[in-house]
């Protein structure tokens, strides 16, 4: 894991998924949160912030699209805008080894 990830309740690594209500893209983007939660076996945290419910939140993170994966706890925060159903790429862009592949 790299260094700097937020971490969530149980300590464990956290990112923030921003969508937009119930929108295909947003309904597409929080199966794959299932799927990058599975392939950590459930060692990550993604938290779910739908922007038509917390417009203000996601101004304060200056969120301009969705869906958006975001690691905040870095500075600049690091984003994925879009489709983020190819869960190697995105583990990969996020610093996150895969368990299946850890000696």
């Amino acid at each position: 894991m790299k260094e700097g990830h937020r971490s969530g309740r149980d300590g464990s690594p956290s990112l923030r998924l921003y969508v937009a209500g119930a929108s295909p893209g947003a309904q597409r983007a929080l199966a794959s949160r299932k799927r990058l939660i599975r392939a950590l076996n459930g060692a990550i945290d993604i938290q779910i912030i739908d922007i038509l419910l917390s417009p203000d939140e996601a101004e304060r993170a200056g969120i301009l699209a969705t869906p958006t994966l975001s690691d905040d706890s870095i500075d600049p925060p690091r984003r994925l805008i879009g489709d983020i159903s190819n869960i190697a790429e995105v583990l990969a862009y996020f610093g996150f080894p895969r368990k299946d592949t850890v000696p």
